[in-house]
């Protein structure tokens, strides 16, 4: 399998990645949302949960490799060190918004259209800043994926049937979806050449995410509850490792290979794994609408998918940097 000049991550794995990462965050608003319900938390403090477990959990492990990496050939990439700065600045604040935001239209506007509006918005964004920023060009058969992704997103929310729409919540969810895209896009552009190592990219946006949270976190009440407090604790555990530790490292390293807005399509499985949970686990009916979108959606991230891969079999890079000086 062909792998770019620029990372050692081949380009499938890195879609592998991608996918994963989209399929896990689906679980991380039902998480959020299973806590609202008895936990006394507010999204501020299930963020800084999030974020602080994240970070404790991702020291851990590099400790534990941090021999192997020692002894490993070869060395990252040179990054200068006001990007450097740049980079892990923006992304650790990007990262407190975009998440504290989505937590925030989850709980004010519902999962199904928190996440929908969300993962909607997110890939015209990145899209549209991709091009801008660092000349990313999706073609004819790109732009055709985008646009069966978002008309399988409208689907999505016309087949929702009972879901209350909440103009508060959709904002949340805007403001969520620009945290987003301003996360990929930076990450994407000023890490190129020079996010040689994940798990160092990943900890110190969730150093200073954390420090971004605490004092808000701490305002809005940082603890939680007594009753329940076992359930409350395992939930936070569950969205502290899985769909921030693990998925961000995954998510960061899969960044240096794919390309921004093929990376943004992909994770709208976002949405179909939260329909997946509330049909499997929730017992919600699952409508001919509701498996129309999904359909489409799928089919979008598909066609994107082998498209990619055509690019890296080919030798092209996965993404088109700015032509300007």
């Amino acid at each position: 399998m062909h792998a770019t000049p620029s990372s050692a991550l081949p380009v499938g794995r890195g879609l592998l990645y991608v996918t994963f990462t989209g399929i896990v965050w689906g679980t991380a608003g039902a998480t959020a949302a299973l806590l609202y319900r008895g936990s006394g938390l507010g999204p501020l403090a299930i963020s800084f949960w999030r974020t602080f477990g994240g970070l404790v959990l991702l020291l851990a492990v590099r400790a534990l490799l941090r021999r192997r990496r020692a002894t490993a050939s070869g060395a990252a990439p040179y990054e200068p060190v006001r990007r450097r700065i740049a980079r892990i600045a923006a992304t650790g604040i990007g990262f407190a918004v975009f998440q504290t935001a989505y937590f925030a239209a989850v709980e004010d506007t519902g999962l199904a259209v928190g996440t929908v509006v969300t993962m909607g918005a997110a890939p015209v964004l990145i899209a549209v800043g991709a091009r801008v920023m660092m000349g990313e060009r999706l073609g004819a058969g790109g732009v055709l994926a985008v646009t069966g992704a978002v008309v399988g997103l409208l689907v999505l929310v016309l087949g929702g049937g009972d879901a209350t729409v909440r103009p508060a919540g959709v904002g949340y969810a805007l403001l969520s979806a620009a945290g987003c895209a301003a996360v990929t896009l930076i990450t994407r552009r000023l890490g190129k050449g020079g996010g040689g190592d994940p798990y160092a990219s990943t900890i110190s946006t969730f150093a200073v995410g954390a420090l971004c949270l605490l004092p808000l976190a701490a305002a809005e009440g940082l603890w939680p509850q007594a009753q329940g407090l076992g359930r409350s604790l395992l939930l936070l555990g569950y969205v502290a490792a899985v769909p921030t530790a693990l998925a961000y490292v995954l998510y960061f390293a899969a960044l240096a290979v794919v390309r921004a807005a093929t990376a943004s399509v992909i994770l709208l499985l976002e949405p179909v794994s939260a329909a997946a949970i509330a049909v499997l686990f929730l017992g919600e009916r699952l409508t001919m609408t509701t498996a129309i979108g999904t359909g489409v959606l799928l089919t979008a991230v598909a066609a994107l998918a082998v498209a990619e891969a055509r690019r890296a079999s080919a030798g092209v890079e996965p993404a088109v940097l700015p032509v300007a000086g």
